[in-house]
């Protein structure tokens, strides 16, 4: 049962694509291809062996991934789709 200007199903649609565009966005984060580099690609440090073998194509040394992966990245975190506000303006 759907109230107001909404259709039957509409609040299921809703929930369904956000979980939809939420995991497309993860899977954008692919991990690394090719060939890991024995160097790091950003302060040329050594990358250990160990963490080639584990992350295939890797580019990155350990330090400089964290520090990549601490910043964060800017995105909204309200779903305006079908909010009354939104439609409004």
């Amino acid at each position: 049962m759907a109230g107001g200007w909404a259709r039957d199903g509409a609040v299921s649609e809703q929930i369904e694509a956000s979980i939809s565009d939420e995991l497309a966005r993860m899977q954008a984060r692919k991990r690394p291809v090719g060939e890991s580099l024995t160097h790091c690609a950003e302060c040329e440090e050594p990358i250990p062996e160990k963490r080639r073998q584990a992350i295939p194509g890797v580019k990155l040394c350990l330090e400089c991934q964290q520090e990549r992966d601490g910043a964060k990245n800017a995105r909204g975190g309200i779903n305006r789709r079908g909010s009354k506000d939104s439609q409004l303006k």
